[in-house]
């Protein structure tokens, strides 16, 4: 059965062990030293000590809290640490005296469900969450909050601080562990998935408690009381001078909370009467179709009281208004008036579509128009969109239900079908579109981490008039389409194929392959405002002892906003019998840069593989620039070429190097 292991360098420079007898004081200022400097992996230890909580926010809050609290309170000399047994590199001993103190808090508020108070840690006006990782890390979380407290902090001392068996038995009887030889034995004898006892896991930003994501609260609303309270007196003699006015009112604005700004900007783009409405063949002579060509559509278009108040709300959401918004799109009213793309009853809501250049905002009341008085029955989506091309302008969501979505289709799509990317062979099966551009409900991806298939749609259309897929702005095109998935926003991310320099859309086997054995791995990027993601087979390997031919891929999420892209290298060895398009292995992760994208179209990559024979091999590959490829550090190793293989040892860490024909280095992604 062959196994990867991702080839990634240790983080720290130095390797702290448990405990021994004896000991020196340590000054609280030393521990505080090693407190900041090891912050980011003293709160990665709390986080994945401490027990599920009913939120992953809320657990985030208890690693801070456990670590900042562990400090000693004492000031001078006088806390003593246990001496430290000598290893082959130097000890911190005021790290590990804060790594035992954090373990033992953690443990501690395993036992009694200890949750942080209100006061600390707080960001008033941020509601903070961490990262989502990928298929492996969530299996892995979901595997450690089966053991116990006790079980955890052993796995982590394990294979997180690479300490040896001796070294984590000292440290957790000195954090008060009753049963230290059952906690050993639960954390070895743990079903975890495949791959969990890389280094390369733990570290991952699912176990970050310090990579947060961070969505604002009530901004307006908090403003508008704050200027409340400065002038209470003054702005009731206002509000009801104005709301008195014959005819200075807005009508019934629903969910929308009271008013806070009069001026003729304001005013104009909260008339449904200056609403922008594109014609039907406007598309067809925009010199760059998008958002902005497509016509207004629906079932309730002449409702303005509707579209009174879907603007009302998009202005002042009320306090039972729930508003979402993709990272780095600004919630704010539109500066002017927008541009009506929908008004219509979708299942059981009426929907408003809305775009004003930099956004698509979507309005959603109940249909039976109960709760709009208290915003109990409406909700406001916000997604940027700005610099659409047709490739990326093909649909929009209008509506989820019970697992299914729904679509509203640009003006040039003739046609639609839907395909499981796991599924390369198959033909798909054709969703029907409404006169109004509404697709069928169909399937949306699961977000449970259950990838028996992944949905996605095949979008084709015309433009100009001549028939074929929607080419990005471009008249003609493939007769294939498009391939788009929803990732969980308003627009769906387009998929592609090829160089990050000239992507290309997955019409071929070859790219349908790549894609079948790369889609579990979107849930990595998921919810991040996401315009495209690329995959890309930039080498091939012929592995050790006959085994086959493997594929190395990069794939590369980018967004609207330019930055937040995700890239991923992907090792990806032959299929088992039985298994034609397993999902293949992650190796390297990074967040923003430019590896694998139209600026660096280049990338190397090394992973642990282990053959048939049980022998492991380092295996590294690089793109077509690369020219050499050197691994330091636990393998050895140099290769003219781009493709690198060479005996290694099971869990050893290397630095790979590789060289351009310029010269220039490249190293591996991380």
């Amino acid at each position: 059965m062959e196994q990867q292991q991702a080839a990634t360098p240790r983080p720290d420079r130095t390797s702290p062990v448990g405990p021994a007898d004896g000991g020196d004081p340590i000054d609280v200022e030393q521990a505080e030293a090693a407190l900041v400097e090891h912050y980011p992996r003293l709160a990665r230890l709390a986080y994945v000590v401490l027990p599920p909580g009913p939120s992953r926010g809320r657990r985030v809050l208890a690693a801070h809290a456990v670590v900042q609290r562990a400090l000693p309170r004492r000031a001078g000399p006088g806390v003593v640490l246990p001496a430290q047994r000598g290893g082959d590199e130097a000890v911190d001993p005021g790290y590990a005296l804060m790594r035992l103190r954090v373990l033992r808090a953690a443990l501690a508020a395993g036992r009694r469900r200890w949750q942080p108070p209100a006061p600390l840690p707080q960001v008033w006006g941020l509601r903070l969450f961490p990262r989502s990782g990928g298929a492996d890390e969530l299996a892995l979380d979901q595997a450690l909050s089966a053991l116990s407290g006790p079980a955890r902090a052993a796995f982590v001392l394990r294979d997180l601080e690479r300490l040896s068996v001796q070294e984590t038995r000292r440290v957790l009887e000195a954090a008060g562990v009753a049963d230290v030889p059952a906690a050993l034995a639960a954390a070895d004898g743990a079903a975890l998935p495949a791959g969990s006892r890389d280094r390369a896991l733990l570290e991952s930003v699912e176990f970050d408690p310090c990579a947060l994501q961070a969505r604002p609260t009530d901004l307006i609303r908090r403003r508008q009381h704050g200027r409340a309270a400065l002038a209470a007196g003054a702005a009731v003699l206002v509000c009801g001078a104005l709301l008195g006015l014959p005819g200075g009112g807005w009508g019934a604005d629903g969910a929308a909370a009271p008013p806070y700004a009069r001026n003729a900007a304001a005013e104009a783009a909260l008339d449904p009467g200056r609403l922008t409405v594109s014609s039907a063949s406007a598309w067809k002579g925009a010199p760059r179709p998008d958002f902005s060509s497509w016509p207004a559509r629906g079932d309730r278009l002449g409702d303005k009281a509707l579209l009174r108040r879907a603007l009302a709300v998009w202005a002042r959401p009320g306090d039972g208004v729930p508003v979402t918004a993709t990272p780095g799109t600004p919630t704010g009213p539109a500066a002017g008036p927008p541009q009506l793309l929908f008004a219509g009853v979708v299942d059981h809501a009426v929907v408003v579509l809305f775009h004003d250049g930099l956004r698509v905002v979507r309005y959603a009341e109940r249909v039976d128009g109960q709760g709009q008085g208290d915003g109990s029955g409406a909700s406001l989506d916000f997604a940027r969109t700005d610099g659409a091309t047709a490739d990326v302008a093909s649909a929009l969501v209008v509506g989820r239900t019970e697992g299914n979505v729904r679509y509203l289709t640009a003006p040039w799509v003739t046609s639609v079908r839907l395909l499981d990317l796991l599924a390369p062979a198959a033909a798909g099966q054709p969703v029907a579109v409404g006169a109004d551009g509404l697709t069928a409900p169909v399937p949306a991806p699961r977000a449970d981490g259950n990838c028996a298939g992944w949905p996605a749609l095949r979008v084709g259309g015309r433009l100009d008039g001549q028939p074929g897929g929607v080419p990005g702005g471009v008249p003609g095109g493939r007769s294939d389409g498009e391939l788009v998935t929803d990732l969980g926003e308003l627009s769906p991310a387009r998929l592609t194929y090829g160089p990050p320099d000239a992507p290309d859309p997955v019409v071929g086997p070859e790219g349908r392959t790549a894609w079948a054995r790369t889609a579990c791995q979107l849930p990595a990027v998921r919810s991040q405002g996401v315009r495209s993601v690329n995959t890309w087979r930039f080498a091939q390997q012929p592995l050790p002892e006959g085994a086959g031919v493997a594929a190395w891929l990069c794939t590369r999420a980018e967004t609207w906003r330019g930055a937040g892209s995700r890239t991923m290298a992907q090792f990806q060895a032959p299929p088992p019998s039985g298994q034609p398009y397993p999902t293949g292995a992650v190796t390297a992760r990074a967040d923003g840069g430019t590896a694998c994208g139209p600026r660096a179209p280049r990338v190397l990559s090394g992973v642990l593989w282990k053959s048939g024979g049980g022998r492991w091999w380092l295996l590294a590959a690089g793109s077509e620039q690369v020219r050499s490829v050197a691994a330091s550090g636990g393998v050895r190793g140099r290769a003219a070429g781009r493709l690198l293989a060479v005996p290694a040892a099971a869990g050893a860490h290397a630095d790979l190097v590789g060289e351009l024909a310029d010269g220039k280095k490249v190293r591996a992604l991380r």
